[in-house]
């Protein structure tokens, strides 16, 4: 309502789609009228058709006018002059899994159309996530909810983190990165080498960071979202890397798209098929563009690569007689992923395939001087907000580490009043001094644009 009045119409619409479908779908089960599969057809052909016409039309249309001219016709259609309605891919699907989850008979139909309507609209999760089951958030909003201090607490804290994350790094990041990406043909080398790892941190801390929010916040509220990131530049392969990162996506993925084509449980080419399209369409969910397509591309060739030369790597490393253990091997791994998942990143982040290029062939010229002379301080960030940053992102590594062993809220809540009240007035303190704040467009969170 806030962005455009006339958009709340569509997630009501999508509502209303979603939620009597769900009851046909039902009543068809129970020898009512109509076959259940024309009304799930129903409900995700009608969904999709607002999803493509407000996401994805102009986008078909430039392309069609492309191809058209290039056999020598005329393609004459006008693009649409609409803005994004802020959140349609994630209400869209989430209204869509309820569909399909009543029709596969995980949950019944609910009848109460305000508990439904705030399944779709949910306001902690709504424009970004994490995309809920109906099994998951429905039951919730049916039980009895009070006061809870520690579970208040709780959600307060991780609020902080997903504060910390959002204002003191991924906002400072989005600076030099901005910069960088504007503009790319005048720079080179270790400057788009940084600028590009500066974007893989910024978009996990910007993400995670929402999603720290909107869990805090419902847990405040009494309720619990599933959580969608599990320290995902730890991994130490792509298909782990998937496992961890916006987890709820990758889930939506798998069980609505990945499994009905036949999932793993088909012959191999056909098992490749099905990876490369749940990453082709991972990829458009992200945006109506060429980048995205290939950004979804490179990730499905990375999987398949994956699956493809595991069993040799198996038996090489058994030769070599490899201790796969290690530290030293499984630091070996987390950075091959990092590197791959950073590379795939350059054609998210770009403003064109152009730039997406540009940058992929200059980031190997080598200028080490630009961190010498001080040339990497005029890129948006002086030497102070760079020392800031560098001190955040190790903060946010020695986090991500303790949190591979312990359970931080529990072992924050095991020390003395003083020691806890110390950490709560001071993180929030240091939040306030060093977040980056003002009404730019560093400050919009990356994925309300999808």
């Amino acid at each position: 309502m806030s962005w455009n009045p006339k958009y709340a119409l569509l997630i009501f619409t999508s509502t209303l789609i979603t939620y009597l479908s769900g009851i046909y779908i039902e009543k068809s089960n129970h020898g009512g009228f109509g076959s259940k599969k024309m009304f799930v057809a129903l409900s995700v052909i009608l969904n999709l058709a607002i999803l493509i016409g407000f996401k994805y039309f102009n986008f078909l249309n430039e392309n069609f006018a492309v191809l058209f001219k290039a056999i020598g016709f005329e393609w004459s259609v006008s693009n649409l002059n609409i803005l994004l309605p802020v959140g349609i891919s994630f209400y869209t699907f989430q209204a869509l899994s309820y569909t399909m989850d009543v029709y596969r008979g995980e949950i019944k139909a609910t009848r109460h159309f305000g508990k439904y309507a705030l399944f779709v609209s949910f306001f902690p999760q709504l424009v970004a996530g994490p995309i809920e089951k109906s099994s998951h958030l429905l039951p919730q909003f049916d039980l009895a909810n009070k006061f809870h201090y520690h579970r208040s607490k709780d959600g307060l804290i991780l609020m902080a983190w997903g504060f910390f994350k959002k204002l003191v790094i991924a906002d400072r990041l989005a600076i030099l990165v901005n910069t960088v990406y504007a503009d790319p043909v005048g720079y080179s080398g270790f400057e788009l080498l940084i600028a590009t790892l500066f974007f893989a941190i910024q978009i996990l801390c910007d993400f995670s960071g929402y999603t720290d929010i909107a869990i805090g916040a419902a847990k405040l509220l009494g309720y619990d979202l599933t959580k969608n990131f599990e320290r995902p530049y730890f991994s130490k392969s792509i298909p782990e890397f998937w496992r961890r990162w916006h987890v709820s996506l990758g889930r939506w993925f798998r069980d609505y798209l990945y499994f009905p084509l036949g999932g793993s449980r088909v012959v191999k080419w056909k098992k490749y098929r099905n990876i490369m399209i749940v990453f082709l369409i991972s990829g458009l969910w992200h945006g109506a563009s060429w980048n995205f397509f290939i950004w979804g591309f490179l990730h499905g060739i990375y999987q398949i690569i994956d699956l493809a030369i595991s069993p040799f790597i198996i038996r090489l490393n058994s030769i070599l007689n490899i201790n796969t253990r290690s530290f030293a091997y499984r630091l070996y791994k987390v950075v091959l992923t990092f590197t791959l998942v950073t590379f795939a990143w350059v054609f998210f982040r770009a403003n064109s395939l152009t730039d997406a290029f540009y940058i992929i062939e200059n980031f190997f010229v080598f200028n080490p001087e630009v961190i010498f002379d001080g040339s990497i301080y005029k890129l948006g960030l002086v030497w102070r907000e760079f020392k800031i940053a560098v001190i955040a992102i190790l903060v946010l590594l020695a986090g991500n580490l303790l949190e591979r062993k312990y359970h931080l809220l529990n072992l924050l809540g095991r020390q003395l009043w003083v020691v806890r009240w110390t950490f709560y007035v001071g993180f929030v303190l240091y939040i306030l001094f060093y977040g980056v704040y003002g009404s730019n467009k560093e400050a919009v969170f990356i994925y309300f644009q999808f």
